[in-house]
């Protein structure tokens, strides 16, 4: 355990002195000695970060402790992996809602329709009535057509 604290010290006098020295090397005015962007970025990148420790507490986790670089970094490919797949579910959500509403507005389209075949079926067997033919005929003066007084038969013809 004190090893570990040895460490972050030894590490946090080692950055504040990286970062000293930067600011040193800028007041001397020395412009061969400026350290690169690159260089700079690097120490202050690695300035604020601490060493990340093996156990994760409740407290570690609510106060953000564990929302470092270094991790964050190591993760990088499962927060896009996650994204991803938000992404997807969100899009086949939209998808599945549009097909609903479309299999809602077909469906009363069919109840419509089989209500009108059904209208449609009981007017053609009332115009079809035998007591509704006839009244037909006999409003109709110009037809010819009267009800048979005898009722049919069959004529058996040989087959040769």
């Amino acid at each position: 355990m004190k090893d570990k604290e040895n460490k972050e010290q030894e590490t946090s006098k080692d950055v504040k002195e990286a970062n000293y020295d930067v600011k040193s090397e800028v007041t001397t005015g020395d412009m061969e000695e400026i350290p690169s962007l690159k260089e700079v970025i690097k120490i202050q990148a690695i300035e604020g970060e601490e060493p990340l420790s093996s156990n994760f507490t409740l407290r570690k986790i609510l106060g953000g402790d564990i929302l470092t670089t270094q991790t964050i970094r190591r993760q990088i490919g499962i927060f896009f992996l996650i994204t991803g797949f938000l992404i997807v579910y969100v899009a086949n959500r939209y998808s599945v809602q549009k097909d609903l509403i479309e299999i809602d507005k077909l469906q009363e389209e069919l109840q419509d329709a089989k209500y009108k075949a059904l209208s449609s079926s009981s007017q053609l067997t009332e115009k079809s009535r035998e007591s509704h033919v006839l009244e037909m005929l006999n409003n109709n003066k110009d037809s010819v057509l009267k009800i048979a007084n005898q009722p049919p038969y069959i004529i058996n013809v040989p087959e040769e």
